[in-house]
């Protein structure tokens, strides 16, 4: 399991409302080309978010299902990408002071990151869930100072 932790300066209400709309994914989750569908109900359980993933011009349809939600602290996500299998991924909100400690979790549920699992790829994933956390934070302090709330 790969864990990335990020103090990000607004509150977990601030950093929630960027996890509870869907659409919004492509804006910090690294690798993402275009957000092609998000349930209305989204992030409740069950609830699905259609992504189109990629680098250069091989892209690959992936699907996220909510498998827990609760609101303002924890939202896990199933990532099926096939061929290629799937993972979960556990996003926890801390409240700390009057900020946020942001904790994701990245574990291979099934596929070919089942028998690669360890420490070279768990190297590689966190180095990317820390660049998506670094854009997460970027933008709930950009849009916490758009707001005027210091």
């Amino acid at each position: 399991m790969a864990r990335t932790r990020r103090l990000i300066l607004s509150s977990p209400p601030e950093v929630w409302g960027l996890l509870s709309d869907g659409h919004r994914y492509g804006e910090w989750v690294t690798g993402t080309r275009q957000i092609l569908a998000a349930d209305p109900h989204w992030p409740a359980e069950g609830a699905r978010l259609k992504v189109r993933v990629g680098a250069g011009p091989l892209t690959l349809d992936d699907t996220c299902v909510v498998r827990i939600c609760e609101p303002g602290r924890r939202l896990e996500l199933e990532a099926k990408a096939d061929p290629f299998g799937a993972a979960r991924i556990a996003m926890r909100l801390l409240p700390w002071g009057d900020h946020t400690l942001f904790t994701l979790d990245w574990h291979p549920l099934r596929g070919p990151g089942t028998r690669m699992h360890g420490l070279p790829v768990d190297y590689l994933v966190a180095i990317r869930n820390g660049m998506m956390l670094t854009k997460l934070a970027r933008i709930a302090v950009a849009e916490r100072n758009v707001t005027g709330r210091q």
